[in-house]
């Protein structure tokens, strides 16, 4: 393989890519949203500078893809911080989980999402619309709330899954220094909300060391959502680097 040719790959194995160099677009995206309000200590000591937290608030969310260009139908998981950057409203991606690996190579090498492989669901039970993340054999997240109670306004919807994003960007050198390091921001666009509800949750959190979301705890449900959207993932851009001198 010509030098010209290795410059045209993003990722590797050169004969067999962990991912497909292809932008993703998600038709039929259902989440599941809850958001808690948790202790402000254990949120400063985990969100980075210069992300500023004002209220200790985070959303836990499940998202089961119908349909993602490159990958398939795939379920994902995480918490998101709401946080501020410059006057910015936004949120901080804290955890991700993935039952997907192409998904999870590219979110963190393309991206900046940090993601890692989990297992995540999403279904209806008896009434309920059910969240759960498990980490290898043991559960880590319980997420219920009742299903499709009340009609959410589709712009509100909107406004809640287009929030921007800030993630931290890390890629270390050869000696073990950091090569990359950047806060990084993006928003999702192409938004078209198919339906969207609310009603009351209820949301566990359980003690695990590979995966810990309960490092974060619920002390009170502040609202929840359900909706189904199509959507495209936009490109990050650095709005901050450690590195700079």
């Amino acid at each position: 393989m010509k030098a010209e040719e290795v410059l045209r790959h993003v990722t590797t194995p050169l004969a067999n890519p962990a991912y497909a160099p292809v932008s993703a677009k998600f038709t039929n995206r259902e989440y599941l949203n809850i958001t808690y309000r948790t202790d402000p200590d254990a949120l400063r000591a985990v969100v980075p500078e210069p992300l500023r937290i004002d209220e200790p608030l985070v959303r836990f969310e499940v998202m089961k893809m119908g349909d993602a260009t490159a990958y398939g139908p795939y379920v994902e998981s995480g918490q998101a911080i709401e946080v501020s950057f410059d006057g910015e409203q936004g949120e901080y991606l804290h955890a991700m989980y993935l039952n997907n690996f192409p998904a999870t190579a590219a979110g963190r090498e393309v991206s900046a999402y940090p993601k890692t492989i989990g297992e995540p669901n999403l279904y209806v039970d008896n009434g309920a619309l059910v969240g759960t993340l498990d980490y290898g054999t043991l559960r880590v997240a319980t997420a219920t709330m009742g299903y499709k109670h009340y009609e959410l306004d589709r712009r509100e919807a909107e406004a809640q899954i287009t929030t921007p994003t800030f993630m931290l960007k890390i890629i270390p050198g050869y000696d073990g220094s950091p090569r990359v390091s950047e806060l990084v921001r993006t928003a999702i666009t192409d938004v078209v909300v198919k339906g969207a509800w609310t009603g009351p949750a209820r949301l566990q959190l359980f003690q695990h060391v590979l995966a810990p979301l309960a490092d974060l705890p619920v002390l009170e449900v502040v609202s929840a959502s359900h909706i189904m959207t199509d959507l495209t993932l936009a490109p990050v851009k650095p709005v901050h680097d450690y590195l700079a001198r």
